[in-house]
């Protein structure tokens, strides 16, 4: 038995998430059936991140069990021949049958990108979201850096998540400007359902005005979800990439 790594990147606007659901199609479930044909096996992916309907990924990742003698790094070539054009496998490779995408110890990688122009262009109507008066980056940054640390994030998680901790660490959150785009990256340890699209809205808020900065740190002590912004729309998020620790 071996254990296979797969790095993922997808257009999600033609799926309902990750997550195979029983009437939607999902990435994981279009995946699951070519590598099962490919392989003349039964294979079920275990996904690292299971981004939600219409968010995209760049570097996603997946594991899965197989007994084929197909060379590791092959397996990317010949499932890409199979896949649909809006999912693609970046690399294939073996790694230990005890990594799991889930559980081992990582870094992800986040952008959220903002069209900030009178009209939103149609080439960017299914990766930006389109928000048409001018937003203050200095102001954003400055509410951004509140939730730099390690910090309860319940009051920025979906109302119906349910997990152990609401405690997460973000790294850095940078709000980036490239002339009328605006890109959030946001770097951490891990994220809560929902989580990087209501620091999306929040900012959103700040940047135009309805939310002062210092506001974050109330919100963050609250812990209660009704006191930030609303859910950014899903097609302004990619999931960017994963880097493991050792």
């Amino acid at each position: 038995m071996r254990r296979i790594k797969l790095v993922i990147a997808y257009d999600g606007t033609n799926y309902c998430g990750w997550q195979k659901q029983p009437n939607a199609i999902t990435v994981e479930e279009v995946i699951n059936k070519k590598l099962t044909k490919l392989l003349g096996e039964n294979i079920e992916v275990i996904g690292s991140s299971r981004t939600d309907s219409g968010v995209h990924a760049l570097g996603n990742v997946a594991v899965f069990d197989t007994e084929t003698r197909i060379p590791a790094e092959k397996i990317s070539y010949a499932l890409n021949q199979r896949l649909p054009e809006d999912i693609i496998i970046q690399s294939s490779s073996e790694v230990p049958l005890d990594f799991h995408p889930r559980y081992h110890k990582s870094c992800k990688t986040y952008e959220y990108k903002i069209s900030n122009r009178e009209f939103l262009l149609p080439t960017m109507r299914l990766y930006y979201h389109h928000v048409y008066k001018k937003l203050d980056i200095e102001k954003m940054q400055e509410a951004a850096n509140y939730l730099i640390g390690k910090h309860d994030f319940k009051s920025f998680s979906a109302m119906r998540t349910q997990v152990q901790s609401t405690v997460r660490t973000i790294y850095s959150l940078d709000v980036i400007q490239e002339g009328d785009e605006l890109i959030l990256r946001v770097r951490g340890d891990g994220f809560l359902y929902n989580m990087v699209r209501i620091i999306a809205g929040t900012l959103i808020k700040v940047g135009m005005g309805t939310m002062k900065p210092e506001r974050i740190a109330e919100v963050l002590q609250s812990t209660e979800r009704v006191k930030v912004g609303p859910n950014a729309p899903a097609n302004g998020l990619t999931l960017v990439n994963i880097e493991f620790k050792n």
